[in-house]
């Protein structure tokens, strides 16, 4: 009988509200950490997949790279590079240059002043 009344005891100070009460802070604080825990673990998880796609880009851009340089090394690649960047021609082969008309894009510049514009171009 005396081990059943301790059980009471310990079973009544159990369900005190004091206790439950501390019961229940600690499980909200558990919950906080918790729920902290798992943002983190998904902002963590989305910032990985970031890098993994940096570093794929980057590796693509090593490859190229280490192509343009391959194809540096040849004589047919420096000629396509000069070419390109200066605008160089083989003999015998011409060079087109287009030169934008200044006075056109001043005009059209003029063009669009309103009302008045249509006076000024009738009396020139």
């Amino acid at each position: 009988m005396k081990k059943f009344q301790e059980k009471k005891k310990f079973r009544d100070i159990l369900q005190s509200k004091p206790v439950l009460i501390l019961f229940g802070i600690i499980l909200i604080a558990f919950s906080w950490n918790v729920w902290g825990l798992f943002t983190r673990m998904q902002e963590t998880a989305k910032n990985t997949k970031i890098e993994r796609d940096k570093i794929t880009e980057l590796q693509q851009r090593k490859e190229k790279l280490s192509e343009d340089i391959a194809n540096l090394k040849t004589e047919k690649g420096m000629e396509e590079n000069i070419r390109d960047k200066f605008g160089f021609a083989k003999e015998g082969e011409g060079v087109v240059v287009i030169v934008d008309d200044k006075d056109k894009n001043l005009n059209e510049g003029k063009s669009s002043d309103g009302f008045f514009s249509f006076f000024k171009k009738i009396f020139k």
